[in-house]
Parts: C-alpha cells; structure tokens; sequence
C-alpha cells in the first residue's frame, strides 16, 4: 500500500480523512469508473474523479463541442470547438491528474455496444440527456449486475439516484416506461442554468467516491431531488417493485435494447 511521496502530498486531504484514509485512497486508485456522456453532467464528474486518483476512467460520448456546450459543460473550453468531447475531456483531466488512465469511446452508446463497455468498469455514471439513453444504461446495468449513479437536470431542478445490484431499486422501478418521444421537454427547449450541473454531477462523483472507497451510505433506495431556486434538497424513499421488467422476480428484459431518443443535448 506503499504511496509515492507526490501521492502522499497529492492525495493528503484524503489520506487524512478517517472516513478514507490509506485504504481508501488505495481502492480510489485501483478503481473504474464508466462515464456515459462527456456534457454537463459528467464534466464534474470527470474532472474530481480525476482528482481523486481514480484509476482507469471510462469517457463514452459520440459529440464534439460546440459554443453551446460552454455554458454548462466546464471540462471544455473555447479552443476546443469541434473537438471530440471525449479527447478535449481526457486532455483536461491528464492536466489534472497525469497519474490517471483515460479511456476514450467515441461512439454513440447503443444497445449493441453496452455490454461490452460497462464489462470492465466498477462503476457507471449515467451523464445522458435522454429518457431512452438513460433506460438503455439501467437495464445493461442490471444485467451485468454493475453500480449505477442515475442524475438528470432541467432548468432550475435536478435529480439522482443509486442502483446497487441486489441492494435496491432500479431506475425502471422508479420510471417504469419512458415517456413519448417529444412528451417531455428537453433541455435545448426548456433550458437548464449552467450551475445545475455542476450541483448534480459533483454529487455523482461523491457517489461513486464512497463506493470504491467502501465508506458512507449510497442513495440506494433514494430519489434526491434538488430545487436551485429554493434551495431545497429532498430525499424521497423508492422501493424495488417486484414486477419490475428488469430487475423483478420475473423479469422480461433480458437484453439491451434501445428506444427512439428525442434530442436534447446536456
């Protein structure tokens, strides 16, 4: 458990938190962690994984910056206009943190394609802007029986979850069905304060922190929901249901599949 003394003077604030400490920042380093999406929720996400020492990140975006993307998605700049996200997102957190492993998957995530990518990987943030990408990511999750952070934001709300294989509900058993393609506004037309996702996907990050660490309580079983304008946090008790199609006694979804997507870009 031997640490360099850069580790040691990089990684002290945690070395010294009983909470984490030696072992902890140990586990941190021998982690993985998935990121689906490089935008607004998964920049923070990236970058205090980074920071943390985690030690192989997994960045699965199919995008290239644009102007648009700037005012919320803070691990792209400027001079990165056109730029895969998923190259300008690894270029920031090697600056970060050079210690860590960055692995880039420029490809649109489908149904064909996420087993294989969640295979590797301890952990999966789910930093997507859509109700079929996020169904997609849980039932792949349950299947392979991998950890998931759950977040999404419009305007001024924010929400997240936590799936642990066997230890509560999954995201179906919150959201059986997604809503009809153009039923729900996405965030292009709704708009979302840049902020926001800062709030959520740090939140993200703090999850996957505690669990390679093995420390604090996850929101397995929890909606946390946010409200910026009123500043309220609220936490919302979920059960599993046991006629859940994925994750109940008698499921009927026993391989990925993917659902038409309305676009909205996070």
């Amino acid at each position: 458990m031997a640490f360099s003394d850069e580790q040691l003077e990089r990684y002290s604030r945690h070395i010294i938190l009983k909470e984490i400490g030696p072992r902890g920042q140990r586990k941190l380093m021998d982690g993985k962690v998935l990121i689906i999406g490089a935008g607004g929720l998964g920049s923070p996400a990236a970058m205090y994984l980074a920071a943390a020492g985690v030690g192989e990140i997994g960045l699965a975006d199919a995008d290239t910056v644009d102007l648009s993307n700037l005012q919320r998605q803070i691990i792209h700049t400027t001079a990165d206009l056109g730029k895969p996200k998923v190259e300008s997102a690894r270029e920031t957190m090697l600056e970060i943190n050079p210690e860590v492993r960055v692995d880039v998957h420029q490809t649109l995530v489908t149904a064909d394609n996420i087993m294989d990518l969640v295979e590797k990987y301890d952990f999966i943030l789910d930093g997507t802007d859509n109700f079929p990408a996020k169904f997609l990511i849980n039932d792949a999750c349950v299947l392979a029986r991998k950890p998931l952070s759950h977040a999404g934001i419009i305007r001024f709300q924010g929400q997240l979850t936590t799936y642990a294989p066997g230890r509560g509900p999954c995201y179906r058993c919150i959201f059986v069905e997604p809503p009809p393609p153009e039923a729900v506004p996405t965030c292009r037309q709704a708009g979302v304060v840049g902020a926001m996702a800062g709030v959520i996907g740090c939140l993200q990050a703090l999850e996957a922190v505690k669990y390679l660490a093995g420390t604090g309580a996850l929101l397995t079983g929890w909606l946390l929901t946010y409200d910026a304008m009123t500043m309220d946090f609220r936490k919302i008790k979920i059960p599993s249901r046991k006629n859940c199609a994925v994750c109940g006694e008698n499921p009927t979804i026993l391989k990925p599949f993917d659902y038409q997507a309305a676009v909205c870009d996070l």
